[in-house]
């Protein structure tokens, strides 16, 4: 294919799979332990949840 294996490597491809399923999911959680994250907080950062989002999740949820 002509691209260089360093850059895109398997480790390299977790982060757009752990965003691709929580935007499909939406479920962190999920995400997180697939991820192998012990804090939800690592998760967020890493699938790179914004607040605009965070807060359209929860308008959307009833409780």
């Amino acid at each position: 294919m002509g691209t260089d294996p360093q850059e895109y490597g398997a480790h390299s491809q977790r982060r757009p799979e752990a965003t691709l399923m929580n935007r499909q999911t939406r479920n962190l959680r999920a995400v997180q332990l697939l991820s192998g994250h012990r804090k939800i907080e690592n998760t967020v950062r890493y699938v790179g949840v914004e607040v605009d989002n965070a807060l359209d999740i929860a308008e959307h949820i009833e409780c």
